[in-house]
């Protein structure tokens, strides 16, 4: 067995396109976006003035000590442009701040609420450790981003713009030169040098995500791995993909020394540059020491978010990556979605007819082939076969998981694809083959089917499902965990939960989906008991493996290679002595006598 991997993160990545996507999400707090920008704007014209403050003091305490007077004008100025610029930094960040997470909140819901718009088919394709991961890193992205973009980039570029003024305005032409020489060499370097990083960064992240999907996936199916040993094969699968992992995370790290030695170089230089043409000045009388002191706070000031940008600039892109899937996560497309002129459903007596359907998971796997049946308002028809034979799928196309793809599906005479998806499926209870719990109590997996229910109609379910009295007797009640998945119940008592949640949901049209297939004999029929208590008066689309469950139904359709071969009642069935007859004797003969 071979472990294989997605190959290297694709190069094309559109920025442009995913600032765009971010956009809205902050300008919701324009006002508060404007003051925060007002306030930075005033805090860097605050800090700017410092050194000219500082350039005074330094003058006037250099003159002869018979001509020193306490330098007060300039001393206050200092100091008010000092508290300016903290106070106005503070507040950009106070204001900010609600910018930031409100973003972050409003894009994580939305994406989750997408999610779970998009259809089965997406889910059942989806690794959850991957997709969990891309989330995870997208909305930390996003944090990262806003704050570092107003916070430093746009503080620096401004400081940057303001200081090769103040020094083109006082100084020789060639300090404004050699200051924006040494910015434009050092901000072109690591735009270059990070472009060509991105690629490691990409892997990095796929492989990441690659990685932790299949530990989690190994871990969700513990059971599976012990039964089959294969504890090492699981283990060398992920020690090889992070294998892959360290080898980009090291060229990552390499290209990553090289491009802060190349920042070094450029800002020495051009600090030594700076420092040279300010001495010269005042050899030559031309300066004095308080303009090298201005020029040196100044070169200090920039040094610090110069140096800082390069780490920025390379943060915004990762950033960026790290967006970008999450971002694709809400362009993927609906494969199922409302009409525009879609209309709710609301009715306790549902009539379901199946008229012509075909339907294919893959255009070149058709499961249904013009299957047509009717299920009056109130009645029981159940579907039987062999396994493959496209019966599950009848729930799935009723459920309006996937549209059909020709024919159509009706309730009361309207297609499904002309109501609205919530209100049907509000309308349909359905007790599965594997009832699936969260990891959470019984009565919150009760509760599930009404979360609005009161702890009465909770207990009222529980009893019409036969396992209040189980209940009563656990030493936490209601409030005992199941673990997950419901690992912690058995079949039957799993079983119980779901039939309670189905009754608790109330609804008009129900689906038994080999409701009890996977339970033992006394239990199975204990169950059925139940199932067919819960089924009077709705409209029941039973889908069954075992005949003698169904004998009962008003009537049984017999599928195979997703066509009706057979319909009618039992003993119509049985008379016809077709495959339904065969499969009920050749189920008799197999049962304990």
């Amino acid at each position: 067995m071979r472990f294989s991997a997605r190959g290297p993160a694709p190069a094309d990545r559109n920025d442009i396109q995913t600032l765009k996507s971010l956009l809205p999400y902050v300008w919701q707090f324009k006002w508060r976006v404007l003051l925060a920008m007002g306030c930075l704007v005033a805090a860097k014209v605050a800090s700017v003035t410092l050194p000219l403050y500082l350039k005074d003091l330094v003058d006037q305490l250099s003159v002869p000590q018979t001509l020193m007077v306490l330098p007060v004008a300039a001393l206050l100025g200092y100091g008010f442009a000092r508290l300016a610029t903290s106070v106005f930094g503070e507040l950009r960040d106070a204001l900010f701040a609600r910018v930031t997470q409100g973003s972050i909140r409003t894009i994580a819901t939305r994406l989750y609420q997408h999610l779970f718009t998009l259809s089965m088919r997406f889910h059942l394709q989806r690794q959850t450790g991957g997709l969990s991961r891309d989330i995870e890193r997208g909305t930390k992205g996003i944090g990262f981003l806003l704050n570092f973009t107003v916070f430093n980039i746009l503080p620096t570029l401004l400081e940057i713009g303001m200081v090769a003024i103040i020094l083109f305005w006082r100084y020789d032409f060639w300090f404004a030169v050699i200051t924006l020489g040494t910015i434009a060499a050092y901000i072109i370097f690591t735009l270059v040098v990070t472009e060509k990083r991105m690629v490691y960064r990409r892997s990095m992240n796929d492989l990441d995500s690659k990685a932790n999907s299949k530990a989690i996936d190994a871990l969700i199916n513990y059971e599976t791995v012990k039964y089959f040993g294969n504890e090492r094969y699981e283990l060398n699968r992920y020690d090889s993909n992070l294998g892959k992992w360290v080898d980009s995370a090291v060229k990552n790290q390499v290209s990553l020394n090289f491009l802060n030695m190349g920042q070094g170089v450029i800002i020495t230089v051009g600090i030594t540059l700076l420092l040279w043409l300010s001495a010269k000045g005042v050899v030559a009388q031309t300066m004095t020491v308080g303009d090298v002191v201005l020029v040196s706070a100044y070169l200090t000031q920039l040094y610090a978010p110069l140096n800082f940008l390069g780490f920025v600039y390379r943060e915004i892109k990762h950033a960026l990556a790290d967006m970008e899937r999450m971002f694709g996560l809400m362009a993927k497309d609906r494969e199922v979605a409302d009409a525009p002129d879609a209309i709710p459903l609301n009715t306790r007596q549902a009539e379901i007819r199946f008229e012509s359907v075909d339907f294919s998971y893959e255009p070149n796997r058709q499961i249904l082939f013009g299957v047509s049946f009717t299920i009056p308002a109130g009645k029981t028809l159940a579907v039987v076969g062999a396994s493959g034979a496209g019966k599950s799928t009848l729930s799935r196309l009723l459920f309006r998981f996937y549209d059909v793809t020709g024919g159509a599906i009706k309730v009361n005479g309207t297609d499904i694809r002309q109501l609205t998806q919530d209100s049907l499926r509000q309308h349909i209870g359905i007790v599965p083959q594997d009832t699936v719990l969260f990891n959470d109590s019984i009565g919150y997996n009760i509760a599930y089917g009404n979360p609005n229910a009161t702890q009465e109609q909770i207990v009222q379910a529980a009893k019409a499902a036969r396992i209040h009295d189980f209940v009563s007797r656990l030493p936490d009640g209601y409030d005992t965990q199941v673990g997950e998945r419901g690992l912690k119940l058995s079949g039957g008592e799993k079983q119980r939960v779901a039939i309670a949640r189905t009754l608790l949901k109330n609804p008009p049209i129900l689906i038994l989906d080999e409701a009890t297939s996977a339970l033992d004999t006394h239990t199975e029929k204990a169950i059925q008991d139940e199932l067919r208590e819960i089924s009077r008066d709705r409209t029941t689309l039973i889908i069954a493996h075992r005949l003698s469950t169904v004998a009962d139904a008003d009537e049984i359709l017999v599928m195979d290679h997703g066509q009706v071969i057979e319909q009618g009642t039992h003993r119509q069935l049985l008379a016809q002595n077709g495959r339904y007859a065969q499969m009920w004797a050749l189920q008799q003969a197999e049962s304990p006598g």
